[in-house]
């Protein structure tokens, strides 16, 4: 006998990433090509706020073309993006998940973010499983912070997202690296702010510009705990050396009230504060004087970081892809309250492979940047931390699609699913 087919529902949360459709493109190819198992593929429109509101497009509907142009399609538009957290006290809207998913026939749920997302794909297994419902409830991982997973990466090597803004880093200091030895005579000192919160991993990625150490660069993680004053004295002493300073900066980076606010997981904004580190280092840095002529200034890169196509990494595209498609075969296979995960092989040629991990083990997860890949004077970061991100931002430019001179993105139809069920407001909204 063979088993009825069941529709599934994909769905995306957290920060979006210039790969982040990629995955997407994963999921949606893979179930056309396993028509017997998968019946309609449906996106969660805005996350699982779009389960919520039963807010289903339907992706099966969508042509082959637009499906394909998602591999050059930045950020979360396509089917957008949410920050809504499933909390244990918000019985109705679990309830209401649950209503959703039968009466759409869903037997699949994916879900694309980072660690609170895992949480959120973990606790729909877990109380499909509690409810006896024929549920398979799938992770897949995106996060530029990469900061999901473990300090060891055994549970995840890196994440999709990650290798692409590494790769606007790169970029970008090369080429602030050329204004800057145009500019230094008025313009000595510059510096530029990082997303990532208190985790390094984006601001590192700025040594893949530099990696023979040749630029007056200095990089400041979170984690270097550095003050104001520490700060300084670096720069000048580099001032004092080089007559120039490109600092990278953690936004992150503890130097005070920033006047900061949070998002709905909790999770600082520091976009949103009132100032920001690279101001408040520039202040700094005017009011007490350089160890040479002119002023500092600065740069903040804000969400262009996670939105940016032309320079995003090959490899990581491919490997959003690729993680798409593992957690669409995993879902094929029953394989729920798991997470579709990238692993490293072994050896010195970088090559990785694909796997699961228990959702569990990553949800509400926080991998640290290695402490052992920031340099003792804490403005540098190892050649080790060198050797295992370069490979991540591949070798080549991704190929964009132009029309009339700017890039096509893809453009999905706007084609939901007939509402079943009353119309309902999220525990959170009210």
């Amino acid at each position: 006998m063979v088993a009825k087919k069941r529709n599934l529902v994909v769905a995306q949360s957290g920060g979006p990433t210039p790969v982040i459709n990629c995955s997407l493109r994963g999921v949606v190819e893979t179930c056309r090509q396993m028509p017997d198992v998968f019946g309609t593929v449906f996106a969660g429109y805005h996350g699982i706020e779009g389960v919520l509101q039963e807010a289903l497009l339907d992706l099966s509907a969508q042509s082959a073309d637009e499906i394909a142009l998602l591999s050059v399609t930045p950020s979360a538009g396509a089917i957008g993006s949410c920050r809504y957290k499933l909390r244990e006290a918000n019985t109705e809207d679990f309830e209401r998940v649950i209503d959703v998913l039968k009466a759409h026939d869903v037997g699949y749920f994916l879900y694309n973010g980072g660690n609170d997302s895992m949480d959120t794909a973990n606790k729909v297994a877990q109380l499909a499983q509690e409810r006896g419902l024929d549920l398979v409830a799938v992770g897949v991982p995106k996060t530029i912070d990469n900061d999901v997973g473990d300090s060891a990466f055994q549970l995840i090597d890196h994440t999709p997202g990650y290798g692409s803004v590494a790769r606007y880093w790169a970029t970008m200091v090369a080429g602030a690296n050329e204004e800057n030895r145009g500019a230094s005579p008025s313009d000595p000192v510059l510096v530029m702010q990082a997303m990532g919160r208190r985790i390094g991993y984006i601001p590192a990625a700025a040594r893949l510009a530099d990696p023979d150490r040749e630029m007056p660069l200095l990089i400041v993680l979170a984690e270097s705990g550095m003050g104001l004053a520490e700060l300084a004295d670096r720069i000048n002493d580099m001032l004092r050396q080089r007559g120039r300073a490109l600092v990278v900066v953690s936004e992150g980076l503890k130097l005070g009230d920033l006047g900061e606010l949070a998002d709905s997981f909790g999770h600082t904004q520091f976009s949103s504060s009132k100032t920001t580190v690279a101001q408040t280092v520039v202040n700094y840095l005017n009011e007490v004087g350089l160890q040479a002529r002119g002023a500092a200034r600065y740069n903040l890169s804000g969400t262009h970081q996670r939105h940016d196509m032309i320079t995003a990494s090959t490899v990581d595209q491919a490997e959003a892809y690729a993680v798409g498609r593992k957690a669409a075969l995993m879902a094929a296979e029953g394989q729920s309250g798991y997470m579709a995960t990238i692993l490293r092989d072994e050896g010195p040629i970088y090559g990785v492979h694909y796997d699961s991990v228990p959702l569990e083990q990553v949800a509400n997860s926080e991998r640290v940047f290695p402490a052992e890949w920031i340099t003792a004077d804490g403005t540098d970061v190892s050649d080790a931390f060198v050797r295992y991100a370069r490979p991540l931002i591949g070798e080549d430019w991704p190929s964009v699609p132009l029309v009339n001179g700017m890039p096509r993105f893809a453009r999905l139809e706007q084609r939901f699913a007939d509402r079943m069920l009353p119309g309902y407001v999220p525990q959170a909204y009210r």
